[in-house]
């Protein structure tokens, strides 16, 4: 006789908390590794150093790629991703306007990231719904 074994139930935003969670896990750790093209697209008319955004950006987007990964605090973590996911849009918008001079294929790149932003939201919200 066979003994069936069933993993542990998943909850329903795991997957995609997980997913989420690597996205700005790693990204975030780049704002720390290679700063400088983080810097380059915050834009001007905030006060103080653009390496302050840059930082203080990678320290929100750790920290809740961490939040994402336990299940206790996956619903905040997850509304925080997407309210991250919405406060980071200037920084695209100002990418495409400073990139609006470079070779097409950096032009493409730096439009593309904004229409990306509404799949990644909702993909935030469906996890806190989820979790």
């Amino acid at each position: 006789m066979t003994a069936i074994t069933s993993s542990p139930p998943r909850d329903a935003g795991q997957t995609g908390a997980y997913r989420i969670a690597a996205l700005l896990l790693g990204v975030g750790t780049l704002h720390f590794l290679a700063p400088k093209p983080f810097d380059g697209i915050i834009p001007a008319e905030l006060p103080g150093s653009p390496r302050f955004y840059t930082y203080a950006s990678g320290v929100a987007e750790v920290g809740i790629g961490g939040l994402l990964l336990v299940r206790r605090t996956r619903r905040l973590a997850a509304l925080a991703a997407a309210a991250l996911f919405v406060a980071v849009f200037p920084g695209n918008v100002n990418m495409v306007r400073l990139w609006w001079g470079k070779p097409w294929p950096m032009r493409i790149f730096a439009l593309a990231r904004l229409p990306l932003q509404i799949p990644m939201v909702t993909a935030a919200l469906k996890v806190s719904r989820n979790s």
